[in-house]
């Protein structure tokens, strides 16, 4: 009895052990499994999460990349210039429309609905949805008067430039500005001594002269110039353009161009700070500006068909509502800064001031005042001066090249062809400065402001030209943008980014 007792309290603490140990197994199996589980559950939320907001900003820099893609195409086309045109074709310029077309890629770039069989086989992970999209800031061509455009413009031709072209140009604008070239004294100094002269003939009674034996003649007082002065009384184009009827008659309404507009403070404004360059930057930005306007704008004998104006640079110069007045004020610019330099050289040189001095001295001696000799010089080398310079304007406009200062190899016109006004010698294609360059010097001497918001009237007019840009506005062209984006997640997650896009 005792021996079967003592077997079945062994085989029963053997069974509680067994039962003992599994409970442990149990226990331990369920605290890891818990553990495990809420690792899991954290790698998911963790990865759900994380995707949620890499898909978030994937798809915020797709839908900017879009909007920047949808740059003016007549805008690059022509002036290679890349920028967001607000009104999208319509009357209407707005940061409006581009928030529009960025819900618009957003929303489609975060939908499912394309994927095939999505309701089947697909479940959304992420669940995003925009909830709002919002441009905060632009920057506009026309910001700063314009200084965004003259930067765009810059970027665009800044990798063609040499530097040798603009120390040549800072040499010529050295000789203009040390000697006065385009001051225009010396019509005025001829105007005086034209006066003069003018009141010493009208109180001149004329000189008995012999001419042979007991022949007698009155001489009367005669301006030596006066020949030269009805020719420049028809106009210098008339002097210049061998064709006058083949210079363009185009015109053009710069009411509603941008640099009225802007006087009117009408325009778009963005709110994008911009650095102005200052200095030598300045400078250099200035010169590869005008070479950007030379490059892509027509000009008297490089005219595109297609713009508003022909002439555009001399509109740059000028600022005249017609090619032909635009043109005119170009050729008589050309021609007192020619006159100033002729005149100059003539001063200079010793053999033509002796001819100038006995042709002088021959018209006082004959009529015996030889206290008007030196108005009589003054006026001759004027003239003289007035009559080349006329020489080099017809060369420029005819593709030759002309020196900015002359020399005796250089000179073309003698003395009494000048006086008589014999100025129908064909010309030649010489050598030094070519139009493009003298328009350089020009430009250069322009307010770069005032430079800047002309050629935005070119390039609104041009623009307008073309189908469906009626309408077309340069404050209504955005360069770069930033915006405001929020997205939120069906799984209770949101994100909201703020991103900036450029074209430079």
């Amino acid at each position: 009895m005792e021996y079967r007792e003592a077997a079945y309290r062994k085989t029963y603490n053997q069974s509680d052990a067994e039962q003992l140990h599994n409970a442990y197994l149990t226990v331990y199996l369920a605290l890891c499994l818990a553990v495990i589980l809420s690792l899991c559950l954290a790698l998911i939320d963790g990865a759900r999460r994380n995707g949620a907001r890499l898909e978030a900003e994937i798809v915020t820099d797709i839908g900017l990349q879009s909007i920047m893609a949808e740059y003016h195409r007549e805008l690059m086309k022509q002036y290679n210039l890349f920028a967001i045109d607000a009104s999208y074709g319509t009357a209407l310029c707005s940061k409006t429309n581009t928030e529009a077309h960025l819900q618009k890629y957003l929303s489609k770039n975060l939908s499912c609905d394309d994927v095939f069989l999505s309701d089947f086989l697909y479940r959304d992970f992420f669940g995003l949805k925009l909830e709002q999209a919002e441009v905060k800031k632009v920057s506009v061509l026309t910001d700063g008067g314009g200084a965004v455009f003259r930067r765009c413009a810059v970027e665009a031709v800044k990798d063609d430039l040499g530097i040798g072209l603009f120390e040549e140009l800072q040499g010529w604008m050295q000789t203009v500005e040390v000697n006065g070239l385009e001051e225009g004294k010396e019509e005025k100094q001829k105007q005086e001594y034209d006066e003069q002269i003018d009141g010493w003939v009208s109180e001149y009674d004329g000189t008995e002269v012999e001419i042979e034996e007991g022949q007698w003649e009155t001489v009367e007082l005669q301006n030596p110039t006066d020949g030269l002065e009805m020719k420049k009384r028809l106009g210098i184009l008339k002097l210049v353009v061998e064709d006058e009827a083949g210079v363009s008659g185009n015109a053009l309404n710069t009411e509603n161009l941008i640099r009225s507009r802007m006087g009117r403070g009408e325009i778009n404004q963005g709110n994008m700070e911009y650095t102005e360059r200052e200095g030598a930057e300045q400078l250099l930005e200035k010169f590869a500006f005008q070479e950007y306007l030379l490059r892509y704008m027509g000009r008297y004998g490089q005219e595109y068909e297609e713009d508003a104006l022909k002439y555009q640079i001399e509109y740059l110069i000028a600022g005249k509502g017609s090619d032909i007045e635009n043109l005119r004020s170009v050729a008589n610019r050309l021609c007192v800064l020619r006159e100033a330099a002729n005149a100059m050289y003539l001063m200079s040189d010793r053999e033509k001031r002796a001819e100038i001095k006995v042709a002088a001295g021959l018209v006082c001696t004959l009529i015996m005042l030889p206290e008007l000799t030196p108005l009589l010089e003054g006026a001759i080398l004027l003239a003289w001066a007035y009559a080349e310079s006329v020489y080099d304007v017809k060369t420029l406009f005819s593709g030759g090249k002309v020196p900015l200062l002359k020399n005796k190899e250089t000179w073309h016109y003698g003395l009494m062809a000048a006086l008589h006004g014999e100025l129908k010698d064909q010309t030649g294609e010489g050598s030094g400065l070519g139009y493009q360059d003298y328009l350089r010097i020009f430009m250069t001497a322009s307010e770069l402001d005032e430079l800047t918001a002309r050629a935005m009237d070119m390039v609104e007019a041009d623009i307008r030209k073309t189908t469906g840009n009626s309408a077309f506005r340069l404050d209504g062209c955005y360069e770069a943008l930033e915006a405001c984006i929020r997205i939120g997640s069906s799984y209770g997650y949101q994100y909201e980014l703020i991103r900036q896009k450029s074209y430079n």
